[in-house]
């Protein structure tokens, strides 16, 4: 069977709009993304929101990667450390607790990344400008 260019398919024919196929199929995977996250992280982007702290794409890979789960009293912790650095006038501040550490960008409120005991050990934490112990 052979289709010319003007011929209809079921009846129906429409201009192919190659920008919105492509803006569509994007839509749809990001959509699949963010159902595909784990309710770990669902649950802990939830409490973190209620608390205004974000935590940047880093961030939540670090916490997966090295297995840390974030409390409801931890994102209290964390909240109220970032409220006493900014009190300073503190830009991006080392949080430390007792089983993490957390860079913060303090102006925005946003956890940069983390690290669990283990890795702090081994590191040197560089562009930070004040430390608050939690």
């Amino acid at each position: 069977m052979a289709v010319n260019s003007g011929s209809r398919i079921s009846g129906y024919q429409r201009p192919v709009d190659l920008i919105e196929i492509a803006q569509r199929t994007q839509a749809t995977k990001q959509q699949q993304r963010a159902s595909g996250s784990s309710f770990k992280e669902m649950f802990s982007s939830e409490m973190a929101q209620s608390r205004n702290i974000a935590f940047s794409r880093h961030a939540h890979e670090r916490l997966y990667s090295r297995g840390l789960t974030l409390s409801d009293e931890s994102l209290k912790s964390i909240a109220g450390a970032i409220d006493k650095a900014d009190a300073k006038g503190s830009k991006e501040t080392l949080i430390l607790s007792d089983d993490a550490a957390y860079v913060v960008s303090v102006p925005n409120r946003t956890v940069i990344t983390v690290f669990d005991r283990d890795n702090l050990r081994e590191g040197v934490v560089t562009a930070i400008d004040s430390a608050v112990i939690i």
